[in-house]
């Protein structure tokens, strides 16, 4: 059986923190969790811990977070999982299962929300397949320790780390997709408008494609 280690990026989770950590350990109580903390000025940290999670203190910074939760990580498996992520049921079945396979090296889950707009469900749908446009942080990204570390881990970036490291990945090895759904907030949709919100992320990723700065698309993001 492979160790998982599960890391969770987090910047004032307060509300999620907790019910994040929860659900893991449903899953499997015996997995390490890990929350990489950017400088909450909330409870995020004292609310994890008391969840039962490690907690390192790491610079903001999702890429810089997450590469600090996995130096701490001592597990063969490493998934990143966003605070707002749920799991399925049995995603560590899934995963011990398919990693199984020497030659599996990265996965991601598929996509849903927790939202039954038609709009998202769409857009979810077409995140089930691997591609530049289609693989995200959000679908929970899982890698052996050994290839992250041949990869250089997360770069330093405030956006897009995500979609960079799937694409180094991809240049070595294929990217597998676990046949079972994580469920991701919708809160920002929400907040902005679902329309509003899925041109203003392709309109980011364009950028992104023809080589605009992180920091740029960050300051646009925000």
């Amino acid at each position: 059986m492979l160790k998982i280690s599960v890391i969770i990026p987090a910047l004032n989770e307060a509300a999620q923190i907790t019910t994040c950590i929860q659900a893991v350990r449903q899953i499997d109580p015996t997995v390490e969790i890990i929350v990489a903390d950017g400088g909450s000025e909330d409870d995020t940290p004292r609310l994890a811990r008391a969840a039962g999670a490690k907690v390192v203190n790491a610079p903001r910074g999702r890429g810089r977070q997450l590469n600090a939760g996995a130096a701490l990580a001592g597990g063969d498996l490493l998934v990143f999982l966003h605070a707002d992520t749920r799991l399925p049921a049995n995603a560590f079945t899934l995963l011990q299962a398919m990693f199984a396979d020497p030659q599996v090296q990265i996965a991601k889950f598929r996509l849903s929300f927790d939202d039954p707009d038609w709009l998202l469900a769409l857009a979810a749908r077409l995140m089930w397949f691997d591609s530049l446009l289609t693989s995200y942080g959000d679908q929970c990204m899982v890698l052996r320790r050994d290839l992250f570390a041949a990869l250089g881990g997360f770069p330093d970036w405030p956006l897009f780390e995500d979609v960079e490291l799937f694409r180094r990945a991809r240049a070595v090895t294929r990217v597998h997709v676990v046949p079972a759904q994580v469920v991701t907030s919708a809160r920002r949709f929400r907040a902005n408008g679902i329309v509003r919100q899925l041109l203003h992320d392709f309109w980011l990723w364009l950028q992104y494609l023809v080589g605009v700065s992180p920091y740029e698309i960050a300051r646009q993001y925000r």
